[in-house]
């Protein structure tokens, strides 16, 4: 009988045991199905909506947080579209057929002229005075020379490690005897650079490039008084043009003369004169190389500029140094208080400064050749002058000209 019983309590216990590892086994497979069901792939509908949240929220950043580099993309298309323009019609220069005059419209310059390059200038300037090491010297400045052509064989100093750094080497002179001074012609090339135009001034118009003109009065500005410019003003005369021309059966002149960045970046006196008077147009930065010059009208009186004015045998002279990007330095070596890329300035304005003064009646004195100022890169120099009827230009347009070569005479 215990025997018997003995056996039931074991089949309970049995039972007890099979139904507890069952227990356990279901709540085991529970708690693996609510894992499953935590870590199921979301939705498609759901997907998308956080993709397209992520979207928007990257596309708001870019253009809250990083607007200089969309700016900086849009700009540096639009000038790599101009860089193939400028290819083209080099293209079609070297096949000898003439390049069609396709002028900027307003929007265009406007945009061309809200890049800082006034700036961007200054900055290069500071960068050009850090010293270089020595090591670093010859490489960087070899890479210039191979860039743009420079001919060190005409340098004072051939030796690399010379200049300390890249203002200096812009700034190098050349060896007495690699630039001789014409003697024989009246007025020669005041510096290294290639020929946009020349001839006589018409109808107060003076062209920068062929077919592409600018108003001789928004360059040189209005007529001061006659003791300051030297010019005769009656009430008869009616233009600009009419003022500056001092001497009957004269004609006013004028030649442009484009320095490249490989060219030698001083300039000199052009003829025997006398500079009675500066006047400063601060103004935009833009490049003034040929392709430029014929997109924009009126790009000279557009960019910063130093008018040098007075009188030669013939009656006016004046010579005009123009900036351009990069170019904010243009220094005149007889007048220290030039001060160009300003940071601030008024738009229209500029300053005049007279060199005849009651202890100098004469003005600053040049002979043919002498050293007059310097650029700190490449940029353009132009003439307008006075001078008879019978004066010839021994020029031709585009040609590349050196410092001291004649530019024309009687």
């Amino acid at each position: 009988m215990a025997t018997a019983m003995e056996r039931m309590c074991g089949a309970a216990l049995r039972r007890s045991s099979v139904l507890t590892d069952c227990s356990f086994s279901w709540h085991k497979n529970l708690s693996l199905r609510k894992n499953l069901v935590i870590w199921k792939q979301p939705s498609f509908r759901t997907l998308f909506t956080d993709r397209r949240k992520l979207h928007a929220a990257l596309v708001v950043r870019t253009f809250r947080l990083r607007p200089f580099h969309f700016l900086l993309a849009t700009g540096g298309g639009y000038a790599g579209y101009r860089q193939y323009e400028k290819y083209k019609e080099e293209q079609l220069e070297k096949m000898g057929i003439e390049i069609p005059i396709k002028l900027a419209s307003e929007w265009e310059v406007s945009l061309y002229k809200s890049v800082p390059t006034r700036l961007l200038s200054r900055a290069w300037g500071r960068l050009n005075q850090v010293e270089l090491p020595t090591w670093l010297r010859k490489p960087v400045y070899s890479l210039y020379i191979w860039t743009f052509g420079v001919n060190m064989k005409e340098a004072a100093v051939e030796d690399l490690h010379h200049y300390r750094n890249l203002s200096e080497f812009f700034r190098r002179k050349l060896k007495p005897q690699s630039r001789p001074v014409c003697c024989y012609h009246s007025v020669i090339s005041p510096s290294d650079g290639k020929i946009l135009n020349f001839g006589q001034v018409k109808n107060c118009e003076v062209e920068q490039v062929k077919g592409v003109t600018y108003s001789l009065e928004s360059f040189l500005g209005p007529c001061t008084s006659t003791e300051d410019m030297q010019f005769s003003q009656t009430s008869s005369c009616s233009s600009l043009q009419n003022q500056l021309v001092t001497k009957e059966g004269n004609e006013l002149y004028h030649c442009v003369i484009y320095l490249a960045p490989g060219d030698y970046h001083c300039f000199h006196s052009p003829t025997d004169w006398r500079v009675s008077h500066r006047r400063h147009f601060p103004g935009s930065l833009m490049s003034v190389n040929p392709g430029v010059a014929r997109w924009i009208k009126e790009l000279f009186c557009h960019n910063e500029r130093v008018v040098l004015s007075g009188d030669w045998k013939h009656g006016f002279f004046s010579l005009t140094a123009v900036g351009a990007t990069n170019v904010g330095s243009i220094r005149i070596y007889f007048d220290r208080d030039l001060r160009t890329n300003s940071p601030c300035y008024s738009k229209g304005s500029y300053n005049d400064f007279s060199f005849i003064t009651n202890n100098n009646k004469e003005g600053i004195p040049m002979r043919k050749g002498e050293h007059l100022g310097e650029f700190n890169l490449g940029s353009t120099i132009v003439l307008i002058f006075e001078a008879p009827k019978n004066f010839n230009f021994h020029l031709k347009p585009g040609q590349k000209i050196r410092f001291g070569e004649a530019l024309g005479s009687l």
